[in-house]
């Protein structure tokens, strides 16, 4: 492993941070290494290694914060932050699905409100053994979702598309268009690609590199969305109480000015949470009635 002093880092390591730039740069060179086997493995590979480089990434690198999750505190309020997300959505009669919930805290959370929830995930290295009543793990090759079609009400997820292999997300959505029923919606959170990266290689690159596979900007992701099947679109900000629905079509228009510009000045927007807030990705899809 190089001694700090040797390693060239894009961006200071933010107070939160609890590793050194050496395990940094380690968990980069691990992920960079997995994230290339996925690239390049063709598709019937892809099924077995989505769930194996994962349970890799995680034993080559025990100090992940999704394995040591050293601030539960900070943890729940992400995972509470997501809730107020979709709280306009659920009610006792609700079918909802976390696709990608790691150890679908999320989902746990969700479960006494509803009437089903399903937790998605490629691994059960994360998830406790004891879960709610309602609740059912869902287990991935990646691309496919083991639920009957017209089953679901709200699917979710956050920061997840991104992990997906680019030539499988297509796949996913459709099997998600094909999971909801008429009129459900799926709300997808993720990171906006003009203000990447935002796995470990934001550190070191200034695109994604590590097991961030693609990441998206909205008009990348609506097309994608209406490929799969999904005709109404629209973007969600909450700010505090409030809620606001964004035509995708406005935030297109932001993204091509935002585009235009060098990584270095993105890079400096992105650093302010206001602006970075306004650049997520919160897309929204409703299944045809």
């Amino acid at each position: 492993m190089r001694p700090a002093a040797s390693i060239a880092m894009r961006m200071k390591i933010p107070e939160s941070e609890y590793r050194s730039a050496e395990r940094l740069y380690y968990h980069y060179q691990v992920e960079r290494e997995l994230g290339d086997r996925l690239r390049n493995a063709a598709k019937p590979e892809r099924a077995q290694l989505y769930r194996s480089v994962y349970d890799e990434l995680f034993r080559r690198v025990p100090d992940h914060p999704q394995v040591t999750a050293p601030d539960r505190a900070a943890h729940q309020v992400k995972v509470r932050s997501q809730l107020r997300l979709i709280e306009p959505f659920l009610n006792p009669s609700t079918v909802f699905l976390e696709i990608g919930g790691g150890d679908c805290a999320l989902s746990f959370l969700v479960a006494p409100r509803v009437k089903q929830a399903y937790g998605l995930e490629i691994t059960d290295h994360l998830v406790p053994q004891t879960a709610p009543p309602n609740f059912q793990l869902v287990l991935s090759d990646g691309s496919s979702i083991g639920i009957p079609a017209n089953t679901v009400d709200l699917a979710f997820s956050f920061s997840v598309v991104e992990h997906v292999h680019p030539d499988d997300i297509i796949q996913q959505l459709a099997e998600v268009h094909r999971v909801l029923k008429p009129g459900g919606i799926y709300y997808c959170v993720t990171p906006n690609r003009l203000l990447g990266p935002h796995d470990i290689s934001c550190y070191f690159d200034t695109e994604a590199t590590g097991l961030h596979l693609k990441e998206y900007t909205v008009g990348e992701l609506s097309k994608l969305f209406r490929d799969a099947g999904f005709r109404e679109l629209w973007v969600e900000k909450t700010w505090r109480s409030h809620r606001v629905r964004v035509p995708a079509v406005a935030m297109r228009t932001a993204e091509g000015i935002l585009g235009a510009l060098p990584w270095a000045a993105r890079y400096r927007l992105a650093r302010g949470r206001g602006f970075y807030w306004a650049m997520e990705v919160g897309l929204a899809g409703r299944k045809q009635r």
